[in-house]
């Protein structure tokens, strides 16, 4: 049950009990009807005194599902972590190990709104990285736009030597070329000042989220300054696949 669908049932129920309540003390359809019923209903005051006190005051829906949304999140965001600790291995292993306070793992959800209510727009709902500096650039692409908006596109995993196409894309004439001669899909569906914003991330990994009917409704990506070839692995994918198996079954609200 999600907490609106609490809250509401909470003052449902209050609701329900003050209009009793008011119908009883008015004689609500009529005197009559509460006179014949008076030997069935001589508790019913108490009931509807208790009631009203206890939805009122205590919530206690809200509070249930408080309390196991509480326990949801702690299992998944543990589920993350260990995850995360397994691609952290991975990085530091081979002859060039990735520093690992740069690899950073992110979980977007697809999110529709006013401005976007039929195609939606990826949300980063949860970031990991060990390092100092936290993402702060707002990035909420449309299917196709960047490494996450290829893999909702293709609803398949998708990886970017972004690094080295940086490196052969020097110039926005060098972008614009490659981009007519490859497709949009070539530079990630990026505009050129796009693409100079993300390209310091040179590896970009992304894998999707899949609910219990198979449809795209996320994705988790990874990435990192350097070290592409040292996470294109299948251990690598080995540990995300997992993650994204594990959150398909859960709610990505509880992030």
């Amino acid at each position: 049950m999600r907490p609106s669908t609490a809250k509401l049932l909470d003052r449902l129920i209050l609701l329900a009990a003050t209009i009793l309540m008011a119908a009883r003390q008015y004689h609500v359809p009529s005197k009559d009807f509460w006179e014949r019923s008076a030997d069935d209903t001589d508790y019913l005051p108490l009931v509807l005194i208790c009631t009203i006190g206890v939805f009122g005051a205590l919530t206690p829906c809200q509070a249930l599902v408080k309390r196991s949304l509480t326990a949801a999140r702690t299992a998944t965001r543990n589920e993350i972590l260990t995850h995360l600790g397994g691609v952290l291995k991975i990085a530091t292993k081979g002859s060039s190990p990735i520093d690992i306070g740069d690899v950073a793992l992110y979980i977007w959800r697809v999110r529709r709104s006013v401005r976007h209510p039929w195609h939606g727009r990826l949300e980063r709902v949860a970031a990991y990285r060990l390092g100092n500096v936290q993402p702060t650039r707002s990035f909420a692409p449309p299917k196709g736009v960047g490494v996450v908006g290829l893999c909702w596109k293709e609803n398949a995993e998708q990886k970017k030597n972004v690094e080295r196409l940086a490196v052969r894309l020097a110039t926005a004439g060098d972008f614009e070329s490659h981009r007519n001669a490859h497709g949009e899909d070539a530079v990630m569906g990026l505009s050129w000042l796009d693409f100079t914003r993300v390209r310091h991330r040179g590896a970009v990994f992304a894998t999707p989220i899949r609910n219990r009917a198979g449809n795209f409704v996320g994705c988790i990506s990874v990435d990192a300054r350097t070290g592409y070839d040292v996470l294109a692995v299948p251990e690598f994918w080995q540990e995300i696949n997992s993650l994204s198996q594990t959150l398909g079954k859960r709610s990505l609200q509880n992030l």
